[in-house]
């Protein structure tokens, strides 16, 4: 279908296009869309109809929608985001000069321009940026025929309306209920007496990736947001979740890559953006890994007297990093699922230590067989490589568990303490520990 579009526009048969994007679902325009630079997605988005213009609007990446944005012109940009939910028109004025941002709202009606602006004032990946404020709200003392009534007036004001939050005179949160029970309710039954208790909800403060975790709880679509002072100020919808999880499962898998997030899909960063997203910690593990060279300088003596030793210094630290690396995963895997917390770290060490000495034996039983049938090497040799990569195994894997969730505890990223940054701390061990047996063992 991409290739058809193409065509008909080179052809700029814009009367067939129209006709055949207009037969199309919305989420199949937008990833055919995306594949086009952002003059062409222009052309072929104002060839849309109003209701899927928008609807495409929201499904296209944030880095799109802003390039999008830009093009078109300023009675169009505010139509558009007079159509939008306020929580995804939020989004893509972020990622915008604040000057452009100041331009449109004012040309926005009041109602726009006030829901915008209270949710830029959030901070930033909080419940209360996530937020929409279209949603559906009765006041507990409505009878059920008014309650409709308000409902039928507002609905194409609602992100959704399946269900309907109940709040009192102060707009506390009480409850909430069911379109369907309020639609086959007696009309003159009052709301408060008809509404759920509330499972849960989140204040606008709380962490996104928090959110997410109680959406998983508690298996719910749809989540209220209070304020400090328990007043509904909003709702979480599904799908705002998946973008969540998403965008935090992305940004763990770069940091635990050694590389700084970046908001944007890969093919739309440029070459310049990605060289700075990765320089900084290939720097900082270069530099650490100037330790592991003072150490062999250290020891050139030793090896010198034995050089038979060198040829397994990659193999004992190799092993030890991916050790370190399955565990270090592992846990920052179960600390984003909240499966542990730092009050397990005994349990989980006693787990790891289990674990790294059962693959420390197997490991170093398989190494000094094939040490001595290939390698053909001394078996003091064998034995000093061997006690080597089993200690370097457990060290290792201890050290993976611990140092994800330490660094969490004291408030830092744990993905930053993944692969690399272990793999260094754990080839410095590694070596210190291979010299010092090897010196012991064959008396250098």
């Amino acid at each position: 279908m991409e290739e058809r579009i193409r065509e008909l526009l080179e052809e700029r048969n814009y009367k067939i296009l129209k006709a055949e994007l207009s037969e199309m679902n919305s989420s199949d325009i937008a990833e055919i869309l995306s594949e086009f630079d952002t003059k062409e997605i222009v052309k072929l988005f104002r060839l849309l109809k109003k209701d899927t213009a928008v609807e495409v609007f929201g499904l296209f990446d944030t880095t799109i929608s802003t390039e999008v944005l830009n093009y078109l012109s300023d009675k169009e940009a505010v139509l558009l985001i007079e159509e939008m939910s306020s929580d995804d028109a939020t989004d893509v004025l972020e990622e915008m000069p604040a000057n452009i941002v100041d331009k449109l709202l004012r040309k926005c009606s009041e109602d726009t321009r006030k829901d915008i602006n209270r949710l830029l004032n959030y901070k930033e990946d909080s419940a209360g940026s996530l937020m929409t404020v279209e949603y559906a709200e009765l006041k507990s003392v409505m009878t059920v025929e008014s309650a409709i009534k308000i409902l039928k007036k507002r609905v194409d004001e609602y992100e959704t309306i399946d269900n309907v939050f109940i709040v009192d005179n102060q707009r506390r949160l009480q409850g909430m209920i069911k379109i369907q029970d309020l639609l086959f309710a007696n009309k003159d039954d009052v709301v408060g007496d008809l509404m759920q208790p509330i499972d849960s909800y989140v204040t606008t403060s709380m962490d996104q990736e928090e959110v997410a975790n109680i959406f998983k709880k508690y298996d719910i679509t749809i989540m209220p947001v209070v304020d400090s002072e328990k007043r509904l100020v909003g709702i979480i919808t599904i799908d705002d979740v998946v973008d969540v999880l998403e965008e935090e499962a992305t940004e763990d898998m770069k940091k635990m890559a050694a590389i700084i997030p970046v908001d944007k899909p890969y093919d739309k960063v440029s070459v310049f953006e990605t060289f700075k997203s990765r320089i900084p910690w290939l720097l900082l593990l270069m530099v650490s890994a100037t330790f592991t060279g003072k150490i062999i300088q250290g020891f050139e003596d030793k090896l010198a007297a034995c050089a038979v030793l060198t040829a397994f210094i990659p193999m004992i630290m190799d092993t030890g990093g991916n050790a370190g690396g399955q565990a270090s995963v592992s846990i920052i895997r179960a600390l984003s699922l909240n499966e542990v917390e730092f009050k397990d770290i005994f349990k989980v060490i006693w787990k790891e230590m289990r674990v790294s000495v059962c693959c420390a034996i197997v490991l170093a039983v398989c190494n000094f067989v094939k040490i001595l049938l290939i390698d053909r090497v001394s078996i003091m040799v064998s034995l000093s490589v061997c006690l080597t990569l089993a200690i370097t195994i457990i060290i290792a894997k201890l050290i993976g568990c611990t140092l994800p969730m330490v660094a969490k505890k004291i408030g830092f990223d744990p993905a930053v303490m993944a692969s690399p940054f272990i793999t260094t701390i754990v080839d410095a061990c590694a070596l210190l520990v291979y010299f010092q047996i090897a010196t012991a063992l064959l008396a250098l």
